[in-house]
């Protein structure tokens, strides 16, 4: 996918709107537009990297996981999951990388069988 049509990298700059809940130099930080639990957050580099670039960047990925846990204790306090979706078959709606944050009801399995 070419950058200038990936939905985030347009909310990145600007061009998408979305509520943004917190920003640094290398991350946002915005809400998701599902709505399956009360609170979904999307954590994404400001960089278009896919998600294997995003898991495998070292210090980028660790800068990101402690800020997915930042995120979800300040928005979550009752419990959250992080999680990320790769390929078809996980559901991956989008090409550049991202980590989400649900949470603020019980979520119950991770699988149904």
């Amino acid at each position: 996918m070419a950058i200038e049509q990936c939905t985030f990298c347009g909310i990145v700059a600007g061009r998408i709107p979305a509520r943004v809940r917190h920003e640094e130099e290398d991350f946002f930080v915005f809400d998701n537009q599902l709505d399956w639990a009360p609170t979904m957050l999307l954590l994404v580099p400001r960089t278009h990297l896919t998600q294997s670039e995003l898991w495998q960047s070292g210090d980028l990925f660790g800068r990101i996981g402690a800020l997915a846990v930042k995120m979800g204790n300040r928005f979550c306090p009752n419990g959250y999951r992080i999680l990320s979706n790769f390929g078809h078959d996980a559901m991956q709606s989008q090409d550049h990388g991202h980590i989400h944050v649900i949470g603020g009801a019980r979520l119950g399995l991770y699988v149904r069988r």
